[in-house]
């Protein structure tokens, strides 16, 4: 699957939010070693921006930035042709052509560039807040762009498809019903967290919990 196929399977924008927020908390939970999480979310990018980050611990990645304007998302394969780091430090052709005005702060964030400048992606996608879709730039040759592994578990959006990732990641089985309860932004609870993940407490994520913005009891 390519960002053309991926993109109609994104959610809405609201939706894609809920769920980017939903998967940074559960990560937060589950990860006993309090070191970079999966899946992250920080609802103080910037005074006008929250984003939504993946990062896999081996080179691929994610970053979706959300503001009133819409949202801007970048996916980086480090094994795919399109990578920079293979076609000689350059983006490949057409993969950020036609991006709105409104997301070139977004585009051009120096967070998600190389130190040489150039962005770390093999996939870039956009919707405005008045667009009934998301949209690309005009790229080809994109059957390797890692799209379909970078975003499957927010594409997906159900709680059923964090389980599967939690049972592969974490090595965990864990209950539906708290993974749904933290699908729904429904306030944490210490019942809902211990349910998640027995080592944990409630007031020990206090300031995970404010950075992505997640409603408490």
């Amino acid at each position: 699957m390519s960002v053309y196929e991926l993109l109609p399977r994104l959610p809405d924008l609201h939706t894609t939010r809920r769920v980017s927020r939903a998967l940074a908390v559960l990560d937060l939970v589950l990860n006993d070693l309090d070191d970079l999480n999966h899946f992250s979310f920080d609802a103080r990018w910037s005074a006008t921006e929250e984003a939504a980050l993946m990062r896999d611990g081996s080179g691929n990645e994610y970053s979706i930035v959300f503001s009133a304007d819409g949202a801007f998302g970048y996916g980086f394969d480090h094994e795919s042709p399109m990578s920079l780091y293979v076609n000689g430090m350059r983006t490949w052709p057409g993969l950020v052509d036609g991006v709105p005005e409104v997301f070139h702060g977004a585009r051009d964030d120096r967070a998600f560039r190389d130190p040489a400048g150039v962005p770390r992606a093999t996939v870039a996608f956009w919707r405005t807040a008045d667009d009934s879709e998301w949209r690309c730039g005009p790229v080809e040759g994109v059957e390797k762009d890692g799209a379909d592994e970078l975003f499957e578990v927010l594409a997906d959006g159900r709680p059923e498809a964090y389980l599967t990732f939690a049972e592969d990641y974490y090595e965990v089985a864990l209950d539906l019903e708290p993974v749904r309860h933290v699908y729904a932004l429904m306030p944490l609870t210490e019942y809902v967290v211990t349910s998640l993940n027995r080592g944990r407490r409630l007031q020990d994520l206090a300031e995970g919990i404010a950075e992505i913005g997640y409603p408490r009891s």
